[in-house]
């Protein structure tokens, strides 16, 4: 029987691989056992040993550092290496797979909405026991940002584009060289998170290498820090899987990246999902749920969160106080949020500056700088906290974010006059605020303040605020000429800089000029960026020359820079209005042939031009481009055909598409009164939609609590003759 599962095994695609190591970067072999969280924690995703009880070590890859496998039974000269077969490639690996358990679900597949709300997580509390070492342990990192090896593999990393398996040879012969915190330097070091995700999953299928649980919580403090929350989430789950100890921590985490995300609701789901597996809260958790009830603006319900833990013994800090003061104020209730600071000594817990910052920030938007300056004494003459450099930066700062110049300019010289010395930035920010203003005059008058006084003179950012200014003005020439004088003081004019002139230059139509400079790019030494295609890119279209446009999409995408639909749409919208749908058409397909997020507006854009020169056909024929690619259209897209169709008397093809569209699922989306609309425009243009489609779509729209629009629509049919007063009643009670 053992030889009939090996043979299997030798069966399925091989990859050699040369002698190296195994490597004692993983946790302790100890840490491999069961817990109650996971019965079954050493099955490895990379090699389906499940099949095979009796293999011994060899099963032993879940995680942790092992003794050498026992390879009596089976050779390593006759496996070579063995990996997942579905996914030998680095850039195939996107995790879904990983996805198979979904512990967010009951048994019924729904959430349990009485736990919804995160607070039943509280009554766990005091009643699990906690591994206490293991905890403490996820928070040593080294910095090994530096290392060899650790720019090696990031170097590799980025070359994936060209890869070949001689890189990927390489790659993995590196991993397995790698301690635990070298692998969290590289998942830290990689500036897309998305390609860092790839990496963690990939060095997860190699064989004789596991991640140590550090390397768990690095990815999730990684994607904790981006809007990648399904990401997260398939970590967390691989953890359950491979019987890695999950902390509160890492739950967390998790819930931050929803945050991001803005999905508040499924990050309170986070909460009945640790329960679930057994983790007693802390305050860590109980703070992040209380930030996602705020950041939902809830804040009753932080509030009574606040009462709950503390009933269960869980004190709240300064951090828990500080999320309740930002939550007043983010609500404009800045009374209640200063009356919590006043009240936060007698509840055990002294106010910091950031209670102070929260508040003054709100203060200096709503401009009450008599109330800030107020602040600022009882922050020193109360709690010892006295205004630094920080404080003046932090509401220096605060202040240009809202344009108030002038009170900045006071802070700026109160700064000075008690010793403070304001660095470039702050001086920055209020030249830009300056310029911002059109206060040119004041702003160079700042800048020659700075060149005098020595200890901060201006640096490339300070004159490319004056330069954005003289352009927003109209003023190019000036800007040019500033430029110039960057160079004369050692300042040389950058990416942005370049950016802010050619932009400038396209708003006074001078868009032709702006592409000649922008191709002398390489002799100025400076790359343009996404941006600065993209304002050469508007510019043209402004300017009604849509060939040129297209081509510095074309460039763009060419130097690896990908417009977002917006922009194509915008361009698509201005090639229609010119009668030019057939090339809108072309340039979409070339956009999406070349990897550009191509979404339904877009579509819809290039329909609505072809039913503005009545080629029906030809939008038709736009509509099944959709399918094929998986595109579905939307309820504007609809109406766009109906209507054209309507024009031209084509009534079975305008009562066919509505029939479509609602069979494409709009009443179980809860969009029936999208269909709605639709249906009366049909009416609109003498076109009878479908009397049983009308039917189903009026019992949806009382179902939705739009029970007039189903009365209106019944009644439509009545006025046309094609039912009876009776059959509407009938069907509106039924």
């Amino acid at each position: 029987m053992l030889n009939l599962r090996v043979n299997r095994l030798l069966r399925r695609p091989l990859i050699r691989f040369s002698a190296c190591p195994i490597s004692t970067g993983g946790a302790d072999a100890s840490s491999s056992t069961s817990s109650p969280e996971n019965p079954s924690l050493n099955q490895r995703e990379a090699v389906s040993f499940q099949e095979n009880d009796q293999l011994g070590e060899s099963r032993r890859l879940g995680f942790g550092k092992s003794p050498a496998l026992d390879t009596s039974s089976v050779s390593e000269a006759k496996f070579g290496e063995i990996r997942n077969p579905r996914l030998n490639r680095f850039d195939e690996i996107d995790g879904e797979e990983e996805d198979e358990d979904d512990e967010d679900d009951d048994e019924n597949g729904r959430i349990d909405e009485d736990r919804d709300d995160g607070f039943a997580v509280l009554e766990s509390f005091g009643k699990i026991p906690q591994s206490r070492e293991e905890v403490s342990r996820f928070d040593v990192e080294e910095d090994e940002s530096r290392h060899p090896l650790v720019r090696e593999i990031t170097r590799l990393i980025g070359l994936r584009s060209s890869w070949n398996p001689k890189h990927e040879g390489q790659m993995r012969n590196l991993l397995r060289s790698l301690k635990p915190s070298q692998v969290c330097a590289v998942l830290r070091s990689q500036d897309d998170e998305r390609v860092a995700l790839k990496f963690f999953y990939w060095a997860d299928r190699q064989w004789r290498y596991r991640h140590d649980p550090v390397v768990y919580y690095s990815m999730l403090e990684v994607l904790g820090k981006t809007k990648l929350c399904q990401g997260a989430r398939r970590v967390l789950l691989l953890m359950k899987r491979r019987g890695i100890h999950r902390t509160p921590k890492a739950f967390s985490l998790v819930m931050v990246s929803y945050s991001r995300a803005g999905q508040l609701r499924d990050a309170l789901k986070v909460l009945t999902l640790m329960q679930r597996a057994g983790v007693e809260p802390n305050l860590l958790i109980c703070n992040t749920a209380i930030d996602v009830f705020l950041r939902a603006n809830r804040l009753e319900k932080a509030l009574r969160f606040l009462e709950r833990m503390q009933v269960v013994g869980i004190v709240p800090d300064v951090v828990t106080y500080n999320c309740l003061i930002r939550g007043y104020c983010d609500l404009l209730r800045v009374e209640e949020a200063i009356e919590l600071l006043e009240e936060m000594p007698s509840k055990g817990c002294v106010p910091d500056k950031v209670s102070y910052y929260t508040i003054m920030g709100f203060l200096c938007k709503e401009k009450r700088i008599v109330e800030v300056r107020n602040l600022m004494q009882k922050m020193a003459k109360e709690h010892g906290l006295v205004p630094d450099q920080v404080t003046y930066n932090t509401l220096i700062h605060m202040l240009t974010k809202y344009d108030h110049a002038d009170e900045a300019l006071w802070f700026l010289n109160d700064a000075e006059e008690k010793g403070f010395r304001i660095d470039k930035v702050g001086y920055s920010a209020i030249v830009h605020a300056l310029c911002k203003e059109g206060r040119m005059s004041e702003a160079k008058d700042l800048i020659n303040e700075m060149l005098s006084k020595g200890h901060c003179p201006p640096d490339v950012v300070t004159y490319t605020a004056v330069v954005n200014g003289f352009c927003r003005l109209g003023e190019v020439d000036k800007a040019k000429k500033l430029l110039q004088v960057m160079h004369t003081h050692g300042y040389k004019p950058n990416t942005v800089s370049y950016t802010a002139l050619l932009n400038g230059m396209c708003r006074t139509g001078k868009s032709l000029e702006a592409r000649e400079m922008m191709n002398m790019s390489e002799e100025q030494w400076w790359s343009p960026n996404s941006i600065t295609y993209s304002v050469l890119m508007h510019g043209f279209r402004r300017e009604g020359k849509f060939s040129e446009a297209c081509d510095v999409v074309r460039e763009m995408v060419l130097k690896g820079f990908f417009p977002g639909p917006v922009e194509i749409n915008l361009l698509l919208q201005s090639l229609c209005r010119d009668g030019k749908a057939h090339e809108a058409r072309k340039f979409m397909e070339e956009c999406l042939n070349k990897g550009c997020a191509i979404n339904v507006v877009n579509f819809t854009t290039v329909i609505h031009g072809f039913c503005q020169t009545d080629e029906l056909d030809a939008a038709l024929s736009v509509l099944d481009d959709m399918y094929l690619i998986n595109k579905h259209a939307d309820v504007f897209t609809y109406t766009t055909l109906v209507d054209a169709l309507g024009k031209k008397g084509r009534i079975e093809e305008a009562t066919e598409l509505m029939k479509k569209m609602l069979h494409k699922g709009y009443l179980k989306s809860g969009e029936a009164l999208s269909a709605y609309k639709v249906a009366c425009r049909m009416f609109n243009r003498d076109l009878i939609p479908d009397v049983k489609m009308c039917e189903k779509l009026s019992k949806r729209l009382v179902l939705e609590g739009n029970v007039d629009e189903a009365d209106q629509l019944m009644l439509r049919l009545v006025e046309r003759g094609h039912m009876s007063p009776q059959s509407s009643k009938q069907s509106m009670v039924s």
